[in-house]
């Protein structure tokens, strides 16, 4: 008897150097001004004024990671941080939502007949979903993470395998709990908008003694999606922590988190009729496009996800200039997801478009995520001689781990592609018997020492020895396709493992013109082996099979950052080359070989601003391009040329507020994104193809507050202000798309007490 296992619950031009020179040029202004003030005489200093910006809330001065000790403005690598004012005014209730605030990352949709579930994204043109983390520690699951428990998003851009490990490519997201202070504070929102949107959230702060403090944050959402029928967002979610000894030499926090949902998925929207739609059939070229609201699924699709995690931290200043700082936590999370996605359409009729059908594709992911850490990281700060040192060193202990379960579905019938029958009940899944255990337990040590040279040079030099180990068990149940050899059916247990060592450097030079001022140069690495991100090691899989090497990236990052206007306001630019190799090459593409040679680059510059131009305007914006080219190996669809999929050459984001009285604040931002190409192969049939690229577009979004009275205040957000039709995310095949928000209204009622 089988034992079944489930849990329910033309190609891109170079960057040109002349713009970027320009860019550094204008920022590097103050330079010129401060040297020219000084050659005037010597006999009187003009008065340097040290403001703080506590009262500035779009602009953090530090990261919280001990990792990344210096100030942002004297970090040499670009690092970007959504404090959790924009997160609020902008009513971003995901953390998706919120990276619209920096550019250069965009999401994804996922394989043909796989829709990637959660937080699915890409960042410098690598995938960087596994390299999200709480706390600096690594998270794990397939989830959609909430933001109700979030105090900032930190994103740290280049390779970053010193701090963050293995697979941090292209560098890494770090989410930031919401902790108790000492301060009796007490916040609540309401919230319901387009969509049938629904939505509520507290935030309580208590203090228990003078060194103590509680704070409990929760959520509540049931809501439909704006411009999607049937599709839901439901769940709700509780974080409860515990401070004592705040304010003095050792500190301890106690929290966790709690989330469920149950959600009802979106399989996507068939993309015939779409500007630069291909087929090989005329008919279905000249089709029309389907209603963006039509659901494709059935009433028995579903998607309940269970995230627990439980954390210690302990912080202890021994004096002298060290500070000890240990991490411990335990998470688990289970998603079981029944999706039906869309995929070929037939032209039953040509003449006739109310008989077309699209295949249905029915999919069932039943997952289980644990994860158990420990961080003990000591910093110190200490001269030898003239020389002043922020070192930090430490020990990380972590075991991952995925299960998965195999399902099928047979004879799925056809929807009608123009009138699809959204309370159809379609086969259920049923096991296969086919699973997949996997597990990578890692030893890491590493350490970082931050030298101040003098009042104008700054060094910085770190390392990271990193112990990984992973195994895989399960079954695999033969298909015509992955084992044409074999029967239909044959089960063949495996048991694989890949074990290794990791080396993650980074140096970096830091030159200060100014006090408020830096020109720096970087150079990192990080390396990512096979099945690092789900821990699934396979024999017939080309990415992780573990007769493979790691592959490795570099980044080279040159740049300058200003704190300005009294330090109210951050503005930077920078010049960046990341160069990835042992990638995969398809080799044969009849015998689908494969070799790893591959060499692949990813370059451009990138311009941020943040802060207060005004005690009265807010600004947060950013700007980047990237170049993406295969240096060796094909350019086709499967091999090292598919990594450059989903790379626009340019993105940018804006958001800025304005208060126009003590009362009455406007707001509102702009998000450009530029083609993204589907289809690399320069070869490659356009007639079936079905979307090659994802058009660019432009998205505005508004903003208006009222303060009512002193402890209450509504906010309206208008999102896509001007209506316009854009795609958000597309799969693979080019098959079927996810809907761009269309124009939608939120209305939240704010209260503190």
């Amino acid at each position: 008897m089988t034992h079944i296992r489930s849990r329910k619950h033309s190609h891109p031009a170079q960057p040109r150097l002349n713009p970027s020179i320009l860019a550094l040029a204008v920022l590097s202004a103050p330079v010129a001004a401060h040297a020219q003030t000084s050659a005037a005489g010597t006999e009187t200093l003009p008065e340097v004024t040290v403001t703080s910006t506590a009262d500035v809330p779009y602009k953090a001065e530090t990261v919280s990671t001990p990792k990344l000790p210096a100030p942002l403005v004297d970090t040499p690598k670009t690092v970007s941080v959504i404090r959790k004012e924009i997160i609020q005014e902008q009513g971003a209730t995901t953390i998706m939502d919120a990276l619209r605030n920096t550019p250069g990352i965009t999401m994804q949709l996922g394989e043909n007949g796989n829709t990637a579930a959660g937080d699915t994204f890409q960042m410098r043109g690598f995938s960087t979903q596994s390299s999200m983390f709480l706390d600096g520690v690594r998270d794990l699951g397939a989830v959609t993470r909430d933001t109700f428990n979030v105090e900032q998003v930190e994103v740290v851009k280049g390779a970053s395998g010193t701090e963050a490990g293995r697979g941090a490519a292209s560098g890494y997201v770090n989410l930031v709990t919401k902790l108790p202070s000492l301060e009796n504070s007490n916040a609540a929102s309401a919230a319901v908008g387009s969509g049938d949107f629904k939505r509520a959230t507290a935030d309580l702060n208590r203090t228990l003694s003078d060194t103590s403090a509680m704070r409990l944050n929760l959520m509540v959402q049931d809501s439909g999606v704006p411009g999607r029928d049937v599709v839901e967002n439901t769940g709700f979610g509780i974080a409860p922590s515990l401070a004592f000894g705040l304010g003095t030499p050792t500190r301890v926090y106690l929290y966790s988190q709690h989330v469920r949902q149950d959600n009802v998925p979106d399989g996507g929207i068939p993309t015939i009729g779409l500007k630069g739609y291909y087929n090989a059939d005329a008919a279905l070229r000249g089709g029309a496009r389907v209603d963006s609201h039509n659901f494709y699924g059935s009433v028995h699709d579903y998607e309940k996800v269970d995230a627990d995690m439980v954390t210690a931290r302990i912080e202890h200043d021994l004096g002298s200039g060290l500070k000890l700082q240990n991490i411990t936590r335990y998470g688990k999370s289970s998603m079981d997801r029944v999706l039906t996605g869309v995929n070929a359409i037939t032209a039953v009729d040509p003449a006739d478009p109310a008989s077309w059908e699209v295949a249905r594709l029915r999919q069932r992911v039943d997952q289980e995520n644990e994860i158990i850490a420990n961080q003990t990281n000591l910093t110190a700060e200490f001269k030898t001689g003239s020389v002043e040192h922020t070192l930090t060193s430490g020990l990380e202990l972590l075991s991952e781990k995925q299960s998965n379960v195999s399902y099928s579905a047979t004879g799925v019938p056809a929807a009608n592609l123009y009138n699809p029958n959204p309370d159809v009940v379609l086969p259920a899944l049923t096991p296969t018997g086919g699973y997949t255990d996997g597990r990578t337990r890692t030893v890491a040590l590493y350490a970082a020492d931050y030298l101040k040279l003098s009042e104008r040079w700054q060094v910085n030099g770190g390392v990271r020895l990193e112990r990984y180990s992973t195994d895989t068990d399960g079954i695999t149940i033969t298909s015509a396709r992955s084992h044409p050899d074999l029967p239909v059916g044959t089960v063949l247990p495996f048991d694989l493992s890949k074990s290794g060592n990791l080396v993650s450097w980074n140096v970096g030079a830091v030159y200060k013109p100014a006090h408020n001022g830096s020109i720096y140069a970087s150079y990192a690495n990080a390396e990512t082996p096979p099945g690092s991100d789900s821990f699934a090691l396979s024999a017939s899989s080309n990415a992780d099979n573990p007769a493979l090497d790691p592959s490795k990236a570099t980044t080279i990052e040159i740049g300058t950052k200003w704190d300005l206007l009294q330090k109210k306001l951050a503005v930077t630019a920078a010049l960046y080359r990341i160069d990835s190799e042992n990638e995969l090459v398809q080799v044969d593409d009849v015998t689908n070989e494969f070799s790893q040679f591959g060499k692949r680059r990813v370059q451009g510059f990138e311009l941020g601003v943040v802060g207060q131009l005004s005690s009265a305007w807010q600004v947060s914006a950013g700007l980047a391009t990237m170049d993406t080219k295969v240096l060796e190996g094909s350019t086709g669809n499967n091999s090292a040329g598919a990594a450059t999929r989903w790379s626009p050459d340019l993105t940018a984001t804006l958001w800025s507020t304005y208060k126009l009285s003590e009362n009455l604040t406007f707001g509102g931002g702009v998000r450009y994104v530029s083609d993204q190409k589907r289809v690399v192969d320069p070869a490659a049939d356009p007639s079936t193809q079905n979307m090659p690229v994802i058009p660019s577009y432009w998205v505005a979004d508004a903003m208006v507050s009222y303060k009512l009275a002193k402890n209450a205040s509504i906010q309206l957000n208008i999102n896509n202000l001007f209506d316009k039709f854009y795609i958000a995310r597309l799969n693979n095949s080019g098959a079927r798309y996810f809907l761009g928000t269309p124009r939608s209204a939120l209305l939240t009622a704010n209260f503190v007490f």
